[in-house]
């Protein structure tokens, strides 16, 4: 079906871009907390006004600026993109609310900067999401590295100055250094960079080893992705305050990653190609490395955000193998586990940030008795937890049943006992924190103050979360109806 001119993609692209000349003016911080929630409510209704005509079978295309006759700046709307920018524009709305108390608590700096940064990261993750082709795709990711680094230094301190420079050195420097020449030498073979379903490489005599180099560049060019050894950002950029960790680093610029390379796998490779080539088996085994890896490093870790980092490294290999895998059950997995680990890992972000805006503390060791202070937010921790590591009543599990199915559809019963280990260890590293914190002796807590649950404007968005991955294990739609639209725009049938 060919695409249909719309202006919804520049619009949604455009908003939140739209509230920073308003925030960086305003010195009333009700004001320019109201904006924020205004620009985000606005952003996730032009997503959802979309919905209808993608759920038909529609693609949205508006063209940004013709450079060549085979080269366009420009936005499509697809099943995939919807997903991820339904996600995205979603937890914004939330993550705002949740500043708010978590800011005004510890009595933050330069908040101003921080939501007009927070604005344009969301101006630049809805940009990929609704990329055209790769070169757009490349430009909007860029641009999400640049305005992200304000937040990931917010501090402005020397360990923030630190983990700002390897930020940039591995998000910025694998871009440059990989995905330029890489995008510079497929469109020197191909003469085009749209997306298709079925890719564009096949049939333009490229030779077989420098295809298996591409697909190397691409996929650690794209090292939001967090996948080894291209991995040791992420645990460095929990310095940033907890909200930019919760939805940057758990949602918009991890997810951007994954979903890059989703895109590569599909819609530049695709799938029957690079099945033909047997290339995907590299990326099934170094994302199942990353998987077993991440979860083993996790455990030693005591400082909870860090925990949790090596958490989402982990994760984020999940949705690769899902998509390394090429099957449809595999590929339905990888998309649907962008939604449910968003949720899940937001959710213990914001607990680990409640935690430290409450106590002061940080490291697990010292949480000894606090789920009976903070039983709403302990609560919420363990519902998180179940959708992370893929049990009941929690979202995760869906995710991960179909990535199961997707193992056994592949006859790769390998990659089926990486995950079932990974579940494990994901157990492992996450139960004994929920023990700890509910039925342990209060007599050992190592509490220096009165400990209480945060203020609503913290809380509430911790609920809302908890309460959307409890939802998504009985209501997996519309996540699950796009992917699988999505999957069979892909492999037919």
């Amino acid at each position: 079906m060919e695409p249909l001119f719309s202006i919804g993609p520049i619009l949604a692209v455009l908003t939140p871009v739209a509230a920073v000349p308003v925030l960086i003016s305003s010195k009333n911080e009700n004001v320019r907390e109201g904006w924020t929630f205004l620009a985000a409510g606005a952003l996730f209704l032009m997503v959802v006004s979309m919905l209808p005509s993608i759920l038909e079978g529609a693609r949205l295309e508006f063209v940004i600026a013709t450079l060549t006759p085979s080269l366009a700046i420009k936005l499509t709307v697809d099943a995939l993109g919807m997903l991820f920018a339904l996600v995205a524009s979603f937890l914004w709305i939330v993550t705002s609310a949740y500043s708010i108390g978590y800011m005004r608590t510890l009595k933050e700096h330069s908040q101003t900067r921080y939501y007009s940064f927070f604005a344009l990261s969301l101006f630049a993750t809805i940009g990929v999401a609704f990329s055209g082709n790769f070169f757009t795709m490349y430009l909007f990711y860029e641009l999400l590295s640049l305005a992200t680094y304000p937040l990931v230094t917010h501090h402005q301190d020397k360990e923030a100055r630190s983990s700002g420079r390897k930020y940039l050195f591995y998000i910025l420097g694998s871009s440059i250094a990989f995905l330029i020449p890489a995008m510079l030498i497929t469109y020197a073979y191909t003469g085009t960079l749209d997306f298709g379903s079925q890719g564009f490489m096949a049939g333009h005599g490229i030779p077989p080893k420098l295809l298996l180099l591409l697909l190397g560049m691409f996929i650690f060019g794209f090292a939001k992705c967090g996948i080894m050894p291209f991995h040791s950002w992420l645990p460095a950029a929990m310095v940033a305050p907890t909200p930019v960790s919760a939805l940057l680093h758990a949602v918009a610029v991890v997810k951007v990653g994954v979903f890059c390379v989703i895109r590569v796998i599909t819609g530049v490779f695709g799938t029957d190609f690079l099945s033909s080539l047997q290339y995907n088996s590299y990326l099934a085994y170094l994302a199942a490395f990353t998987i077993l890896a991440a979860s083993l490093i996790a455990l030693s870790q005591d400082n909870l955000k860090r925990r949790l980092a090596f958490s989402t490294i982990g994760q984020l290999s999940y949705i690769i193998l899902g998509a390394a895998l090429l099957t449809r059950y595999s590929l339905t997995a990888s998309m649907l586990h962008i939604a449910m680990h968003a949720f899940g890992k937001i959710t213990l972000f914001f607990c680990a940030g409640a935690i430290f805006a409450a106590s002061g503390i940080k490291n697990i060791s010292r949480m000894v008795g606090i789920g009976k202070r903070m039983p709403w937010t302990m609560g919420a921790f363990l519902v998180g937890s179940l959708s992370v590591i893929g049990l009941p009543p929690a979202g995760g599990l869906i995710s991960k049943w179909f990535l199961v199915l997707g193992t056994l559809e592949s006859d790769q019963i390998f990659f089926l006992f990486v995950l079932l280990a990974s579940s494990l260890l994901n157990a492992a590293y996450f139960l004994p924190i929920v023990y700890r914190a509910f039925f342990c002796s209060e007599e050992e807590s190592q509490f220096e103050n009165k400990v209480d649950e945060v203020p609503a404007w913290c809380l509430g968005p911790i609920m809302v979360t908890a309460t959307a991955s409890l939802i998504l294990f009985f209501y997996p739609q519309p996540f699950l109806r796009l992917a699988r639209q999505a999957v069979q725009t892909i492999l037919g049938g």
